[in-house]
């Protein structure tokens, strides 16, 4: 039954506005709208029982920090379309992912949630998962919109963000999947951005997310985000989450009658509700296949997940190895962040002691080494671990940060692991002949209490329920290594370019790195990392050659040579990325990521990758023209396997326009000189108004421009005896 909004009685319509309950929207049966039920699914429905008394059992998928290491939205995509399909059994039409912040610092409490500390890759990422959850007939839901990267004070902190590193970095992959998957709904933040909550900013909600972006879903807030309902409505905010009892309604109502809140706002919110709620109910075929066992998904899904960090011979494990595995986390790994999307895993992961024996049977021993949280052990328990380890042929040290460290609603004190782990790790080493460590962490933890004593190092990230298995299979070479990390592990936190600013004091958090975010600060000036953004080895390798740029209408298309000399296939991540011309008016990153590729190349074989660099990769965004613009002189696309490892780099000079910005009176002499028709018009003009030469010969000495080079020129148009006065400038000015 199809309705219009103008069927329903102001108070249906304002009720349609706030939710019914926790997790569901306000029913009108005799106007044909249903409820919508959502739930909470970045790695598995996270939906809770009708009695609240636990959660649905539900396949537990890496987090979307883990699974972001694969580097392929297609996986993500066949993970996303799973999830959908276990979503619709259990009832719900909404699925409240992904989750799109950016990791700005390692520390954010719910970076696990979260894919990258790149835009690009976050925003291809997402595009992947909302086209799997959507082709499967109920919708996504993108969040938390936007610049939410703490969870310290997360209910009120302004983040104080320039307009630039908004628009080039928090905003960046939120426009890719509005623009490229069309997404049912969009989720505003708590918090508020340069003093304005999120949820109540029409510039944001309804100027850059309809009108710029074209946006025709249903914007929702974070649940209980919204502080006064009536200011949220007219910035575009439409659904309130979750039920307030009718008072929200009530408060719309009173609004409407007094003449403070025009009816039609009303009306036109509740028209996007009653939309969603029809879209969420017709029946419609899936768009795509889905994987029919969920629990080998998960397995693949882990596998892709896994970052070998570092290895000098010592994986994979040779088969008739003596291995002696330490670390309690082995017999039950962390596989899942804490916190609303926390699964209720149908299946557990199992131990990755048992997981190693079934392929490894009689080879395998097994010591604790400190006890189940992680973050303490006994004398006895190092020296039983130690003593294994000894009587191995190789030592799988396994660590990782504890549950109580990632969580939502916190963030991370520091990046350390337990000292009992780093102590664990150094002693192992010192007696074994091998040794590999095993991370299992939500996101980056300080390596280099061992990093140089070990032998190899192997990031999981919280993998999901086929953690064990996977890293089983990575170890023993069943499977192959093929992550790389969507975020830079530093050495120390002090090295990372946001941390004399976050989480920030007072309820304000200063966005003072800007765009100089992860990867963009830490290579700025070739600072120390532990292991860059991008980086992930492989037990094959992977030659590049070839390189061939061909302009297009869009922008370029590159094309690669990368050949596998290795006698056993592998997958690699080719990762373009552009640098910018060696001078630029502002300051930018020696290189952004632009696109990227994931190929399977066969032992011996040789594949041609061909990457598309759309034209807005090498634009930045100019606060004064108030739009993307491209910078003038030879670009580098730059072809590599990490932000660090270019391996190709070809050179283009873009067509530009005229993008200088118009000169005023209050533009300094050095943007009038800089100008190309303003420039010589000036000093035409001031030549021929003043015989004696004085006047000319200041503006076109170097020495005299450098002094007073920044002054606003009309600040020079003092002087009794200069030549260049107001009336000169407004007079070029307006031939401009």
């Amino acid at each position: 039954m199809t309705t219009s909004h103008d069927d329903l009685t102001l108070a249906e319509a304002a009720s349609l506005l706030s939710g019914a309950d926790m997790a569901s929207t306000v029913s009108l049966p005799a106007h044909g709208i249903p409820s919508v039920v959502m739930t909470d699914g970045s790695n598995g429905v996270a939906m809770n029982l009708p009695d609240f008394s636990g959660k649905v059992a539900a396949t537990c998928f890496p987090s979307s920090s883990a699974i972001a290491a694969s580097w392929d939205p297609e996986l993500v995509a066949r993970v996303a379309a799973r999830i959908a399909v276990e979503a619709k059994a259990a009832g719900a039409q909404v699925l409240l992912s992904p989750g799109m912040n950016l990791k700005r610092s390692p520390l954010g409490g719910r970076n696990f949630e979260y894919y990258s500390e790149d835009p690009i890759l976050t925003g291809e990422l997402a595009v992947g998962f909302v086209r799997g959850v959507q082709g499967q007939g109920i919708g996504a839901c993108v969040k938390h919109f936007v610049a939410n990267n703490q969870e310290t004070d997360r209910m009120r902190v302004s983040a104080e963000v320039s307009e630039r590193a908004l628009r080039e970095l928090y905003l960046r992959a939120f426009e890719t999947v509005v623009t490229r998957a069309a997404p049912w709904l969009v989720m505003a933040s708590y918090n508020k951005v340069n003093g304005t909550y999120v949820s109540e900013d029409p510039r944001l909600l309804t100027g850059v997310l309809r009108t710029e972006w074209g946006f025709e879903g249903v914007v929702v807030s974070d649940w209980g985000a919204v502080d006064d309902r009536e200011r949220a409505l007219r910035a575009g905010l439409d659904l309130e989450m979750p039920s307030t009892s009718g008072a929200s309604a009530a408060a719309l109502v009173a609004a409407v009658e007094r003449g403070a809140l025009e009816e039609g706002i009303v009306r036109r919110s509740a028209e996007r509700v009653a939309a969603l709620a029809r879209r969420a109910h017709q029946s419609t075929d899936p768009a795509a296949p889905v994987d029919a066992d969920p629990d080998a998904l998960a397995v693949t899904a882990a596998e892709r997940s896994i970052v070998l960090l570092a290895n000098d011979g010592a994986l994979p494990l040779d088969r008739s190895a003596r291995v002696a595995v330490v670390g309690a986390f082995a017999l039950a790994p962390r596989f899942q962040g804490g916190g609303s999307a926390g699964v209720n895993a149908r299946r557990s992961p199992g131990s990755i002691v048992d997981a190693l024996d079934r392929l490894r049977p009689g080879r395998v021993a097994f010591a604790a080494g400190y006890d189940e949280t992680g973050t303490t052990g006994t004398e006895s328990d190092l020296a039983e671990a130690v003593a294994t380890a000894a009587a191995a042929d190789v030592a799988i040290v396994v660590v990782g940060t504890p549950e109580s460290a990632e969580s939502e609603g916190y963030d991370r004190a520091d990046l350390d692991l337990p000292a009992v782990q780093d102590r664990l790790v150094r002693e192992v080493a010192a007696v074994t002949a091998r040794t590999v460590v095993v991370v299992i962490s939500g996101g980056p933890v300080r390596t280099e209490a061992w990093r140089h004593d070990v032998h190899a190092v192997i990031a999981t990230g919280l993998a999901g329920q086929g953690i064990s298995d996977a890293l089983a299979a990575v170890l023993c070479g069943d499977a192959e290594p093929s992550g790389r990390l969507a975020e830079t592990w530093p050495v120390d936190l002090a090295d990372t370019p946001s941390h004399l600013s976050f989480p920030g004091e007072a309820g304000i958090s200063v966005y003072g790195e800007g765009v100089f975010v992860g990867y963009r600060g830490h290579d700025l000036g070739g600072g120390r990392v532990a292991f860059a953004f991008g980086h992930g080895l492989s037990y094959a390798t992977f030659e590049y050659s070839g390189l061939r740029v061909r302009a297009t209408d869009e922008g370029w298309s590159v094309s690669l040579i990368v050949r596998n000399p290795s006698e056993r296939g592998g997958r690699e991540v080719v990762q373009l990325y552009v640098e910018p011309p060696e001078s630029t008016p502002v300051r930018r990153p020696v290189r952004t990521l632009a696109a990227f590729e994931s190929v399977l190349v066969d032992a011996g074989a040789s594949r041609e990758v061909t990457i598309e660099v759309p034209r807005r990769a090498l634009e930045r965004w100019d606060e004064r023209l108030g739009r993307w613009t491209l910078d003038a002189g030879a670009h580098h696309l730059a072809v590599g396997a990490s932000s660090r490892d270019v391996r190709l780099r070809a050179g283009i000079t873009p067509e530009v326009a005229d993008d200088r910005h118009p000169v005023t009176r209050e533009s300094t002499l050095v943007e009038w000189l800089q100008h190309p028709v303003a420039g010589p018009a000036l000093l035409a003009a001031v030549g021929e108004a003043d015989p004696t030469g004085r006047t000319l010969g200041m503006l076109t000495n170097p020495v005299a421009v450098l002094m007073i080079g920044g002054l606003p020129i009309h600040r020079l148009a003092v002087d009794a005896g200069n030549a260049l006065t107001e009336p000169l400038l407004a007079e070029i000015a307006a031939r401009l």
